[in-house]
């Protein structure tokens, strides 16, 4: 196996790719949330607006899956804090654009995957 990778060179100099484990681990854990339904929205949606809860709800998966693959690769341990404090820090925007950014209703689907499907085939009157 070791050869292999080395083949695709995924490890130079007898290390692995820097990253390497972060990126599956943080996609994995990205994809593995789709499927399962898992989901922050559901939760946030009860003390917010749709959007805003699908808006906090991705940021927050991904800095919690960025969190996690920091963590278990040997590559990034040292930079977990400041990947997840940069990833917590953009959260901030989010009550000034909501007050200065104009948004169309339909730009941006809200829910989990029963409200998708919901939305998705229930009539549109445009």
């Amino acid at each position: 196996m070791e050869a292999l990778l080395e083949n695709i060179q995924l490890i130079l100099d007898g290390k692995m790719l820097p990253g390497f484990v972060f990126g599956i681990v943080h996609v994995g854990l990205v994809i593995i949330g789709f499927y399962t339904g898992w989901s922050i929205n559901r939760l946030l949606k009860i003390t917010s607006k749709g959007y805003i809860s699908g808006i906090i709800g991705a940021s927050l998966a991904h800095v919690i899956a960025d969190l996690v693959a920091s963590a278990i690769d040997p590559s990034m341990r040292a930079r977990t804090a400041g990947i997840v404090i940069g990833g917590l820090i953009p959260l901030l925007l989010i009550p000034i654009l909501e007050k200065y950014i104009t948004k169309s209703e339909s730009h941006i689907m809200i829910g989990d995957h029963e409200d998708i499907k919901k939305d998705l085939e229930g009539e549109h009157h445009h």
